[in-house]
């Protein structure tokens, strides 16, 4: 039950962020639903969310819908979505999520370069690559359950305003989400566990959805994109840590730090492979590297004088 509250009021801020930021809740969901569900039912339960929350913003914002971007973006992100989902069921997301934390971390330059000034930023030509754009947020989020502030740029480089950017993401989302849903449910990865934890997030996301119209339109636009790179930051923050941490479980990777007065070593093990590095006399280098195979062990030795 704790740990239902907690997600709650980490969900209703997190919405609430991404409100002001045009997107990035589920990113930061995630690391806190990694705890609460398998790794592979925690795409279905951000589905289940978000799904919600991007039907309450096209309610507030439904007059502002660029409808002409979700015409090119929606019919490749579908069958894309699949193809993420198939690959869940094969491989652990933890690796890609670490992958999509690092490129979140790079908002960080773009937060503390000086502002441009600003003039007409409609750049339509653009939108020759939404069809691509659309077939690899399908993909990233079928296989990890959220895209968010990934894609923001490309709102942002086709001249939308802050509320044709949650307005015409919401549209994208809720086609994506809602078909997602169903896949997960055909290939088991929903559960009662994962309808629970959905609906508190889903909760979450209408509560703060209905406040963002109060004030979304007070907020600049120069500042929206500061808050959603600044959201983008933390949720990568939070994406590596999460992904380091699964990765260091499931591969058990280990290191090892011995020393001596004549020799030093350096050791890390990962899956069956165990690989050192041994100092000795500052002359004398062995390399070592051994692997387990059926209860067998194999050793390869490399030494190296200076």
């Amino acid at each position: 039950m704790l740990g239902f509250v907690a997600l709650f009021v980490v969900a209703s801020a997190a919405f609430s962020l991404s409100a002001v930021s045009g997107g990035g809740a589920g990113l930061i969901v995630m690391p806190l639903l990694g705890l609460l569900l398998p790794a592979d039912h925690v795409p279905a339960a951000l589905s289940i969310g978000t799904a919600v929350s991007s039907a309450s913003r096209m309610a507030l914002f439904f007059k502002v819908i660029r409808w002409q971007v979700v015409f090119l973006y929606a019919p490749m992100a579908l069958p894309a979505a699949w193809a993420g989902i198939l690959l869940l069921k094969q491989f652990q997301p933890a690796y890609l999520d670490l992958l999509l934390g690092l490129f979140l971390l790079s908002n960080l330059p773009l937060m503390l370069r000086p502002r441009k000034k600003s003039g007409s930023s409609s750049k339509t030509s653009n939108s020759v690559w939404l069809p691509l754009i659309g077939a690899l947020a399908g993909f990233i989020s079928g296989f990890t359950g959220a895209v968010g502030l990934i894609f923001n740029g490309f709102y942002y480089r086709l001249g939308l305003r802050k509320e044709e950017i949650v307005a015409t993401r919401a549209a994208n989302d809720i086609l994506l989400h809602i078909f997602k849903v169903v896949l997960y449910a055909l290939y088991g990865l929903i559960d009662q566990a994962t309808i629970k934890t959905g609906v508190v997030v889903a909760i979450a996301a209408l509560a703060s959805s209905w406040g963002m119209r109060l004030y979304l339109h007070h907020i600049p636009d120069h500042l929206f994109r500061q808050i959603g790179r600044g959201a983008a930051v933390v949720a990568g923050v939070a994406m590596v840590a999460l992904a380091g941490r699964q990765i260091l479980v499931q591969d058990r990777i280990v290191l090892y730090f011995n020393h001596t007065e004549k020799a030093v070593e350096l050791a890390a093990n990962w899956r069956q492979h165990k690989l050192s590095v041994e100092v000795e006399n500052l002359t004398e280098v062995e390399l070592r590297h051994s692997v387990l195979c059926r209860g067998v062990t194999w050793r390869v030795r490399k030494t190296l004088w200076f």
